[in-house]
């Protein structure tokens, strides 16, 4: 009777968080400068699904189409608006479920996606692509290969070391991401002052304002990649957080698991951060409140990571947009949030948070 009444209150609360998902997915289409209305924002999505199902069903052509809906509204839907949430939407998902994964494989929960130096590898490419005067796609690839050359440094370096393995991948982490911060910054220091430097400055703070329709098959199909096999592992997860001997005991190739872990991690951080720049705190504050919903069960912390990474950072993005009259980074408002839960984590009502 107790687990039945468990699993339904489980059962709620994915409910609760898939409608906060939908309303806010939806909700994402009528905020900015060019307003539109819910009815307007239904119309339009059936209309061009329905346009682009007509080459297969002929009678579907222009079925929701609205002669008093101009056109324009179409192009700030299709063109700018969806593009941005469904980033947002892969973003939040793909950062969230990093840092779950990596809190469970450290059992640590002041872990994030970044402690192997993803992030600070991906800044370095991007600002380095800004300084030799790159283009768009430029900057996104340079800055997606840096942040894989990060994490696989810092790989190389904890094999060479011969104290604890996990104690060693954390401080490499850490040497390799102050180094790449360091290069960062000096980047930052040579840089043209007009143009190449304010650049540079707004992209590590993190937006997704310049997000492209192709961005969003990129974040796609790399956050595919790195999500489905965390999802089918996130019961050998549960077993990681119990401790390497014990997993071992239980049948688990621990080093491999572990590499299966820091590879499609690595994979989805350095994409994001390649698309939308930095963007903090995500992968630490929302499994920490996962584990509050759910407990310790990595089945319902990733989908749960998924979700409330999703609409937390839509919502966020929402702010960035309609907050003042120039958008915000939204790098700069999940500080804001994240800042005064890490503190609430560390000294709040005197709680362990241990695995």
């Amino acid at each position: 009777m107790t687990k039945l009444k468990e699993h339904n209150n489980y059962k709620i609360k994915f409910i609760v968080l898939s409608v906060i998902f939908v309303a806010a997915f939806f909700a994402s289409f009528m905020l900015g400068r060019y307003k539109l209305y819910p009815f307007e924002v239904i119309k339009i999505i059936l209309g061009g699904i329905c346009d682009r199902l007509s080459s297969f069903i002929p009678s579907l052509k222009d079925a929701f189409y609205d002669n008093s809906i101009p056109s324009q509204a179409y192009t700030v839907v299709f063109n700018v608006r969806l593009p941005r949430i469904i980033a947002a939407v892969l973003i939040g998902a793909a950062l969230s479920v990093s840092g779950a994964a990596y809190q469970g494989m450290f059992r640590n929960p002041m872990v994030s996606p970044d402690i192997l130096g993803a992030s600070g590898g991906a800044g370095f490419g991007a600002a380095l692509a800004i300084l030799l005067g790159f283009g768009y796609a430029g900057i996104s690839v340079s800055s997606f290969c840096f942040g894989l050359v990060a994490v696989l440094a810092a790989f190389v370096m904890s094999k060479a070391g011969r104290g604890n393995s996990t104690l060693s991948l954390v401080l490499a982490g850490m040497m390799i991401n102050s180094l790449f911060s360091s290069g960062t910054s000096f980047i930052k220091l040579i840089a043209d002052t007009q143009s190449q430097l304010p650049a540079i400055t707004y992209w590590l703070m993190g937006s997704l304002t310049s997000i492209k329709p192709g961005d969003t098959l990129f974040l796609f199909v790399t956050v595919l990649l790195g999500l489905t096999p965390i999802i089918l592992l996130s019961w050998r997860i549960n077993l990681l957080t119990s401790g390497d001997d014990e997993a071992r005991s239980m049948g688990v190739n621990v080093s491999a698991l572990k590499i299966v872990i820091i590879i499609c991690a690595t994979f989805m951080t350095a994409a994001c951060v390649s698309v939308s720049g930095m963007i903090g705190w995500v992968g630490l504050v929302i499994p920490h409140f996962c584990r509050r919903l759910f407990g310790y069960d990595y089945k319902r912390i990733i989908p749960g990571a998924i979700l409330l990474g999703s609409s937390f950072l839509l919502i966020t993005d929402d702010i960035a947009r309609v907050a003042v009259a120039s958008e915000i980074p939204i790098g700069i408002l999940t500080s804001f949030v994240g800042a005064p839960v890490f503190i609430y984590m560390i000294i709040g009502k005197g709680e362990r948070y241990e695995y």
